[in-house]
């Protein structure tokens, strides 16, 4: 027995599923991180090396984590157990890293909420204004809490309508709104006239191999890897509402060229924006935010405010569809907290949504506050503090261990037979990456980023911890698939146990 026989509400089509997995990939960093990210690091020469780590790292993580959802029918824990009974704690990872996420993701939420109205009450006002409005929001001890706890209300109202009509309902509606606005946005934007040129320039007219280099290299697999939901246990939740009738690899292509179209639009519209402001008020890249937290929340509201009217209108447009890419984005990580607590303490999907998010709002509250400067961990706000224990240490160790546990764990005539079951050559390529070629470029990604983080000085005390977790959890992984010579799992009375058990 290879696949679990369980039978559980899922996905009613394979669009439905595309779309809710796209809408996960879909996020914040994809509107605020790829866009700079090719301009900073060889435009074009940045897309192609991004393309070629989609194809190596992302399709294939993606498609891995989805198949280890499919075969188990349950969520990251038991789904791991089914591989290998020692692999429960792999899981368990997958289900805190979404938990972690949440806590900070709804945060940023609540701000393009705020967006959304500040495009209309900042009409008029000069720079300095505007600036001071986000500072005086920022500051406020309730104000962000507000908006985090509508933006994460949301998420748990279409949560609790289940996969079908929540998850699938709301992402057929969100995800073509999302790319109409999208769209609606890069037009005008690029109608702009004074500096659109030097926009389009700086983001992707040229293809400069010199400026790409390796850190441009490690950039692109770090892009590739947070942008396609690898490591989060998103893909093995959503995976285990499939059934045959889902073509995994070929999901995955049509996620991953999803993403990514929708990355490169983002960059169409925001930089010719961008630098349309910046040629009409005199000012230079150095003066301006053009990535991150300072392009979305400070640099936009100015470049929209400075087109007046009309300019409000797109900015408010604007922020609504950054705010549906993150409501799409949460509801995805929210889902995985919740599929575990339903199977593992029998509990009605409403309670099983509300108990540990009541929770999140909680800790939400606290990264609010230490994002507007109320207090600090280590120095450091609570955002950042998160965003680096996930980005840096967990999702990387979690990506590999699934990837690896898959990879040797499962037998490679399964992965044949049942990730493309009509091209049975897929699944054979799939499960030779999964075993030598996308561990081992997961492992650059993680060590990157903990290498440029501590060159940098940022957040030194726990990424050192997190390069000593990752050596640790990578070992374990190793010997602990390694137990399993014969590459058989577990047989069916032993899936029976488990599912039983969680």
């Amino acid at each position: 027995m290879t696949m679990s026989t369980k039978k559980h509400n899922g996905f009613a089509s394979s669009l439905g599923f595309v779309l809710a997995s796209a809408g996960s990939a879909v996020g914040l960093g994809n509107i605020w991180g790829f866009p700079y990210k090719t301009g900073a690091n060889g435009g074009a020469a940045f897309v192609l090396v991004y393309i070629l780590m989609a194809l190596l790292l992302g399709i294939v993580g993606m498609t891995v984590e989805m198949y280890v959802g499919k075969r188990a029918q349950a969520n990251p824990v038991t789904a791991l157990k089914k591989i290998n009974p020692k692999l429960g704690f792999i899981g368990l990872i997958a289900v805190v890293v979404p938990f972690f996420i949440i806590c900070y993701y709804s945060v940023l939420g609540g701000y393009t909420l705020r967006g959304v109205i500040s495009s209309f009450t900042d009409i008029g006002k000069d720079a300095a204004a505007v600036g001071a409005g986000l500072g005086s929001f920022m500051a406020s001890p309730w104000l962000p809490a507000l908006c985090t706890f509508i933006f994460l209300g949301l998420a748990v109202v279409i949560i609790m309508g289940g996969v079908q009509k929540g998850i699938e309902k709301a992402s057929k509606v969100l995800m073509p709104l999302l790319f109409i606005i999208l769209l609606g946005v890069m037009v005008y934007c690029l109608c702009l006239g004074e500096g659109v040129r030097d926009g389009l320039n700086f983001y992707i007219l040229k293809a400069d191999f010199k400026a790409l280099g390796f850190k441009g290299v490690a950039a692109a697999m770090g892009q590739v890897f947070f942008s396609m939901s690898l490591g989060m246990g998103i893909m093995i939740s959503y995976g285990s509402y499939t059934g045959k009738e889902i073509n995994l690899f070929k999901s995955a292509v049509q996620i991953s060229i999803i993403d990514t179209v929708i990355a490169l639009m983002a960059g169409f519209a925001i930089f010719p924006a961008a630098f349309h402001y910046m040629e009409v008020a005199g000012l230079t890249e150095a003066d301006v935010g053009l990535g991150g937290f300072a392009l979305m929340f400070q640099t936009l509201p100015l470049v929209f405010n400075s087109l007046g009217v009309v300019g409000a209108i797109i900015g408010a447009f604007f922020f609504l569809m950054v705010g549906i890419a993150a409501i799409t984005s949460v509801v995805s990580l929210v889902e995985v907290v919740t599929q575990f607590v339903i199977q593992k303490f029998k509990i009605s999907r409403k309670l099983a949504a509300v108990v540990p998010m009541t929770l999140a709002m909680v800790v939400s509250v606290f990264v609010s506050l230490s994002l507007g400067g109320h207090f600090s961990v280590f120095k450091f706000d609570l955002l950042t503090f998160f965003d680096e224990i996930t980005n840096t240490v967990l999702m990387p160790v979690c990506a590999f261990a699934v990837c690896v546990a898959a990879g040797y764990g499962i037998k490679k005539k399964e992965m044949a037979e049942n990730i493309v079951p009509s091209k049975p050559g897929v699944g054979t390529v799939v499960s030779y990456m999964a075993r030598f070629v996308t561990p081992l470029l997961i492992l650059v990604v993680a060590v990157f980023g903990v290498v440029s983080n501590v060159s940098q000085n940022v957040n030194y005390y726990f990424v050192i911890a997190g390069a000593v977790l990752l050596s640790a959890i990578a070992a374990i992984v190793y010997f602990a698939c390694r137990l399993d010579r014969s590459n058989t799992g577990c047989n069916a009375d032993e899936l029976a146990s488990i599912a039983d058990e969680d």
